[in-house]
């Protein structure tokens, strides 16, 4: 019978908090100098010490940029998510803004597939120098 991993003893350090979050220590330094993180204690040694909170802030930073969220987004949801006093309105703004972009690029890729599609579809693809997809880029 595998044995449950142990819960951290808080607080960690930036290995530990970056295995617990799914992010790699070199994006937890990223996202503390961008300010989504706060700054953190260190030991006398300089090493950084998370605790759970900061932990979990990280976990809520991928999560975001799993969804493709920018980071100017992910900053503005942030603060949203650690103000208590926050109008949803405001979160589901940032949501349908972005929500509305990817439809638009989905839109394009799909556009640009079709596209393709068709100049694949016209051309032989045999050994003569005539090619469609050429003579389409080039006008």
């Amino acid at each position: 019978m595998a044995r449950a991993s142990a819960a951290p003893a808080w607080p960690v350090h930036i290995g530990d908090a970056a295995r617990l979050s799914g992010v790699s220590a070199k994006m937890v330094r990223h996202y503390e100098s961008l300010g989504l993180l706060p700054s953190v204690p260190r030991t006398e040694g300089g090493y950084r010490l998370y605790t759970e909170a900061e932990v979990h802030t990280l976990r809520f930073i991928k999560r975001a940029r799993d969804l493709g969220f920018s980071m100017a987004e992910i900053a503005e949801l942030v603060s949203l998510w650690q103000n208590r006093r926050r109008a949803s309105a405001s979160v589901r703004r940032i949501a349908q803004r972005h929500a509305d972009e990817l439809a638009a690029r989905i839109a394009a890729m799909q556009a640009m597939q079709q596209t393709l599609g068709h100049l694949i579809h016209c051309c032989a693809g045999d050994d003569r120098p005539d090619c469609p997809i050429l003579q389409d880029l080039a006008r």
